[in-house]
């Protein structure tokens, strides 16, 4: 991975962040999958939302944030229906934003034992 590359993807993991913190997602979490030889993606962000309105407001803030900040276009996005669990697929990181009982009945982060797990702070 060239050095560019990687500023690229700490910056999109930054400004997902930012987006995320904007509309006051939940309990933010980084998992970092770099180092995993079977994962699908460089990071996933995974936090959860008190409503479906505010998973798909979250969902939302988070994709307008990259796009203006820096420019950063979705890949694929699901979940838009029934605002349950919304992923936003921007390759190198995928973002899980769940109303609360499917991020407790999925739990995501447990599933990566050996990946390196940060909680982010509220803004």
């Amino acid at each position: 991975m060239t050095e560019k590359q990687r500023n690229t993807t700490e910056e999109l993991v930054e400004s997902l962040i930012e987006g995320l913190q904007k509309n006051k997602a939940v309990d933010i979490v980084k998992i970092d999958l770099r180092n995993i030889d079977s994962s699908v993606c460089k990071y996933f962000l995974i936090c959860h939302g008190t409503s479906s309105t505010h998973v798909n407001g979250i969902a939302a803030s988070a994709e307008e944030y990259v796009r203006e900040k820096i420019n950063e276009k979705l890949w694929r996005v699901e979940g838009y229906q029934n605002s349950q669990w919304i992923l936003l697929d921007y390759a190198d990181v995928v973002v899980h934003i769940f109303q609360k009982e499917y991020r407790d009945f999925y739990r995501l982060e447990s599933l990566w034992a050996d990946a390196a797990v940060t909680k982010i702070q509220n803004a």
